[in-house]
């Protein structure tokens, strides 16, 4: 393919030269090959106009990247935001798409709904996938890419891959890193999902106005100008999303007990003991669900999901049955274990304040006796958050066992003292997180309900950075069941 017709498709006007043949995209020079396009970005940890000289040495053709950047011997495609010139390129390799895409953006929810959303789309005959923290899912595997949303040319090129093989309806997650830095460009998505914001990522946007506006790149610049904007409406930060959808032009679809008669509207929520009954209207007709997830927020994914399925064409009666055979979400109030007493043990991936009020609250109408949470805050990432989250757990859990995450480069003690200290000594210091939840899960009775927080569907933990960073095998499903396990604990 012609570099020159990439740039007519994406609008973009080169400089004399661009009749070069494009072999590929790269914006990691050990990656490129002779033909390549390769993009130089600025990062937090890199500079990628440092290895300029090594991928042309490698054959590139042409550099996407800053007018001030220094290019010699390949092509310079100047622009100050590179990223999304580079992104419009790629779009235009990376063929064909799948028919139907959608994306959920959010401070959480946004793995489960996209989840969900596949579910919903394979029980109703499609060929689905979905992208996300989870990696590439489909009806036959899951390939873990590491991150919420991969870099461009991944992302462009698992959604091309897909296609390829028959996948015809898509689901993937718009995490605000890859909205800003222009990583989920290309495929035409038809509706995009807005689930919640709270504090989150600060250490990466300097507000919650910019990690705002961050998400908002959704509904101004990404979702298709004649497509859907799916807003649960029950988040302080809603108004402001149906705000943004409709200044584009969106179809906005509202859910939850705020929503109009447009949207999916929830009457009512009725606890059980292995999920829950919801009854919603949509287009003035009354529906029940039984739902066989536990948790207000759940249901909100739950919803959302069909509001989504259903903004793209979906049949509502399908759409409804269908909720009530969804499986749950790996590391999403998972339940792991049952303890020697008789509690369930509960894995949940909630690593913010917000989130672990959350999946406290979704827990409570569950629990007769005591919500005892393990929890933690990762290194290297927002030290704000920490003091808030051990603020949420002291008010609203029973007992709080603070534990380590993902240390990284930092001390796990530090981190820790840091959690604790918002808890006003209301708060445990269990150490290493294996000890942690042997403590939580010996010290569980009968009625009451353990919740391993923050880590989820993750298999590892991250010590150390740079060189010196170790991913030590760390599931707390499986450390769980070990700790539940009849010779492992109190010596029983």
């Amino acid at each position: 393919m012609r570099l020159g017709a990439l740039a007519d498709a994406a609008g973009i006007a080169l400089p004399a030269g661009a009749e070069s043949t494009v072999t590929g995209f790269a914006i990691d020079n050990r990656k490129v090959a002779p033909g390549t396009v390769f993009g130089a970005f600025q990062g937090a940890r890199f500079n990628g106009e440092d290895f300029i000289p090594a991928a042309i040495a490698a054959g590139a053709i042409a550099i996407v990247a800053r007018p001030e950047a220094k290019v010699e011997g390949a092509l310079h495609i100047a622009n100050p935001e590179p990223r999304r010139i580079f992104a419009r390129l790629a779009a235009g390799f990376f063929t064909p798409m799948p028919e139907v895409v959608v994306a959920v953006t959010g401070t959480n929810g946004k793995t489960s709904i996209a989840e969900m959303t596949r579910q919903i789309w394979r029980m109703g005959g499609q060929r689905a996938a979905s992208i996300g923290t989870l990696g590439v899912t489909t009806a036959d595997e899951s390939i873990s890419t590491g991150l919420t949303t991969p870099d461009v040319v991944t992302f462009l090129a698992n959604m091309s891959g897909l296609a390829r093989e028959g996948v015809s309806h898509v689901a993937f997650e718009a995490s605000s890193h890859g909205l800003s830095q222009f990583r989920s460009e290309g495929p035409r998505v038809l509706a995009g999902g807005f689930t919640n914001l709270s504090r989150d990522h600060l250490d990466y946007h300097n507000d919650m106005d910019d990690y705002f506006a961050a998400k908002m790149r959704l509904y101004d610049e990404v979702v298709d100008p004649a497509g859907s904007a799916v807003v649960w409406m029950d988040d302080p930060w809603s108004a402001k999303a149906a705000d943004h959808a409709r200044a584009r032009g969106l179809k906005l679809l509202g859910v939850g007990e705020g929503a109009d008669e447009s949207g999916i509207r929830l009457l009512s929520r009725m606890p059980g003991q292995l999920g829950q009954e919801l009854k919603v209207e949509w287009q003035g007709q009354a529906r029940t669900i039984k739902l066989p997830l536990i948790g207000a927020y759940q249901a909100a994914n739950a919803l959302l999901a069909a509001g989504l399925v259903l903004a793209t064409g979906g049949d509502p009666a399908q759409v409804f049955d269908a909720l009530a055979r969804l499986q749950p979400v790996r590391g999403r109030l998972e339940r792991a274990a049952i303890t020697r007493a008789g509690s369930p043990v509960y894995v949940d991936y909630a690593h913010t304040p917000d989130a672990l009020e959350a999946a406290i609250a979704a827990l409570r109408p569950h629990c007769a006796g005591r919500l005892i949470v393990v929890f933690g805050a990762g290194g290297d990432r927002d030290h704000g958050k920490r003091p808030e989250m051990g603020r949420a757990v002291a008010e609203f859990a029973d007992l709080g066992i603070v534990t380590d995450d993902n240390p990284r480069s930092e001390d796990p003690a530090a981190i820790r003292a840091m959690v604790l200290a918002g808890g006003e000594g209301k708060l445990r210091d269990g150490g290493d997180r294996r000890a942690a939840i042997a403590m939580a899960i010996n010290e569980a009775g009968k009625d009451d309900v353990v919740v391993i927080a923050g880590k989820g569907h993750e298999q590892g933990q991250i010590m150390g950075a740079g060189e010196q960073c170790r991913v030590l095998p760390f599931d707390d499903v499986t450390v769980a069941r070990e700790c539940a396990a009849p010779s492992v604990g109190d010596g029983a």
